[in-house]
């Protein structure tokens, strides 16, 4: 089955060998070769991967459950089948098919959590870039029931991040509750979650309130379609600001796609009666504040939401590929991860940063 492509035997790779260690930018990590493939599993030369905030808590091992070491993150690819294990059955993707490789890198599909469309929950999960290596290296090893096919005209580098990013939000909008006409709250609108759930969020014909700071987040916000911006620094009083724009009676849904937990600290102060907050940014190690006596008061739903599964990843990716939602991104040479990594951890970048496997 691998004929029709050369698959080298070793290739460019980002690594972090040991706990505490260096990223490194190997040119000879091992290439898995195409014999070696078990049924179910498939390799993909891979054109671009997008990067996240979770590769740098990866990196940091800074969340609770640890990542494997030696490390190599990554879970936004994009790129081609170019070999399947030998004695798969039924596989829906063949040779030559442009996929997307995800967080969610393979589920039982049989578990509970997994019948109830809850495939990031299961026990048995494998985590791209975290369980098992990842797409910052030029071919990654996946699985052909989880990979996700992109739409023909969709240019790989504007995909990759919706694979993570445009899926978590996509999936917290959808059961935020909310109907069109609902004002809805981003804290961290203008980052690489969040300048997506703006847009996913304007879809679905939702009024958005974007929180962040700086001018070009502020810019790129409105440009995608927020009503309103609050810059947390300038603030005064967030929620009241918040509680102005929605004629004092507090916005239906919060999106916090900021990962700390500032964000969420005064969520359920600005919702209003029968409000959701819907948690999706991941602090390393911060805990969620909230008025008990509120929260029950005001009939608050306080939500957590996790990336999404392979039926949300299709829809996610429908609507950019129509045009609808757009990754505002820049790309980048696997050789700068480093610097995207002190550039996430400072909070500089606006939208999304995409590695291009052909810049080296």
């Amino acid at each position: 089955m691998s004929t029709e492509y050369i698959i080298p035997q070793t290739q460019i790779a980002a690594v972090i060998e040991e706990a505490g260690g260096e990223l490194q930018i190997k040119k000879d990590h091992p290439v898995k070769r195409p014999e070696e493939l078990a049924p179910g599993e498939c390799l993909v030369k891979l054109q671009c991967s997008g990067a996240c905030h979770s590769d740098l808590h990866a990196a940091l091992r800074d969340w609770p459950v640890p990542p494997r070491l030696p490390l190599i993150g990554g879970h936004e690819g994009v790129g081609i089948v170019v070999a399947i294990g030998r004695n798969t059955v039924d596989s829906p993707v063949k040779l030559g098919d442009r996929v997307g490789i995800k967080w969610i890198a393979n589920s039982c599909l049989n578990c509970e959590q997994c019948r109830k469309g809850r495939e990031q929950n299961c026990a048995k999960a494998l985590y791209s870039g975290y369980a098992i290596d990842g797409t910052f290296q030029e071919y990654v090893v996946s699985y052909v029931n989880y990979v996700t096919p992109i739409p023909e005209g969709f240019p790989s580098d504007a995909a990759a991040s919706v694979l993570c990013a445009g899926v978590t939000v996509y999936r917290a909008i959808k059961n935020s509750q909310t109907n069109p006409g609902d004002w809805i709250v981003i804290p961290g609108a203008g980052g690489g979650l969040g300048h997506l759930a703006v847009q996913y969020a304007r879809v679905r014909g939702l009024r958005v309130i974007a929180i962040d700071t700086g001018v070009e987040k502020k810019n790129l916000c409105l440009k995608l379609g927020a009503e309103k911006w609050i810059d947390f620094k300038e603030s005064k009083d967030t929620v009241k600001q918040v509680l102005d724009a929605t004629d004092g009676l507090g916005a239906h849904s919060a999106l916090v796609a900021a990962s700390s937990s500032q964000g969420y600290e005064q969520a359920v102060e600005y919702l209003r009666p029968g409000g959701v907050l819907m948690c999706n940014g991941l602090p390393g190690s911060a805990t969620l504040s909230a008025s008990i006596f509120f929260t029950v008061f005001k009939s608050i739903t306080i939500c957590g939401s996790y990336v999404g599964n392979r039926q949300d990843a299709i829809e996610a990716i429908d609507i950019a590929a129509r045009g609808l939602v757009n990754v505002h991104f820049v790309n980048r040479p696997l050789a700068d991860l480093k610097d995207v990594y002190d550039g996430m951890m400072n909070g500089t970048i606006a939208g999304r940063v995409v590695l291009d496997m052909a810049k080296q």
